[in-house]
């Protein structure tokens, strides 16, 4: 199998999380999401806490909208006054997700994986988005939160991912021109965007690529 690796990002309630699902039991590969925080916590001997603790407090700071500390993959040995540092925790995840890559064909849902595996010939990018009276209603119907709020919930969530992206990797969360594939899911339906993405790998890969390699 050619070790296709499609990097999902997508919008609150825009169900890209569960297009990656379908399409990781459809093609019958691995889905890799907060399992990737697990990951570099035993890869670095690191807490998981301290992988949440960190984005929850780098999303609350001021400094994260305007500053960026752009991935360079370089790790500190844990001597190192910075070995906890929010940069050396993600290029621990940026390490996973790469180490992951090289395993094999997966879907990596989130954590500037598209960015992390810009170099990968074999990487599919995609975006999911949808109208907001579509994420809003799908929030609505996962009991994310309540109708009264579910409007400041997904502009929040959205912000904090288009924060992060852009401290970690200095580029835009929303560019089209940073993803192979930018899908409204409102319009294609979760089925319709899973088989737009197999499509557009068979295009790109040959139909044959999973008995490749």
């Amino acid at each position: 199998m050619k070790k296709v690796v499609i990097t999902i990002a997508r919008q609150y309630g825009s169900g890209g999380k569960t297009i990656g699902k379908m399409l990781g039991e459809d093609l019958g590969i691995p889905v890799f999401s907060r399992e990737i925080l697990k990951k570099a916590s035993e890869e670095s001997g690191i807490n998981e806490t301290l992988f949440n603790q960190v984005d929850e407090k780098l999303m609350g700071s001021p400094l994260f909208r305007i500053m960026k500390r752009e991935y360079r993959g370089e790790l500190l040995s844990p001597d190192s006054d910075d070995f906890l540092s929010k940069q050396n925790l993600f290029n621990y995840q940026a390490k996973v997700i790469k180490g992951l890559a090289e395993e094999g064909a997966c879907v990596i849902i989130g954590r500037c994986g598209d960015y992390v595996l810009r170099d990968n010939p074999n990487r599919v990018a995609v975006f999911v988005h949808a109208p907001a009276d579509y994420c809003r209603q799908m929030a609505i119907e996962r009991g994310a939160q309540s109708t009264r709020d579910v409007d400041r919930f997904i502009a929040q969530t959205d912000k904090a991912r288009a924060e992060y992206y852009h401290y970690y990797t200095g580029q835009e969360w929303s560019n089209a021109k940073n993803y192979d594939l930018c899908l409204n899911s409102k319009v294609l339906g979760f089925d319709g965007c899973a088989e737009a993405i197999k499509a557009y790998i068979n295009i790109r890969f040959g139909s044959d690529w999973r008995e490749k390699e």
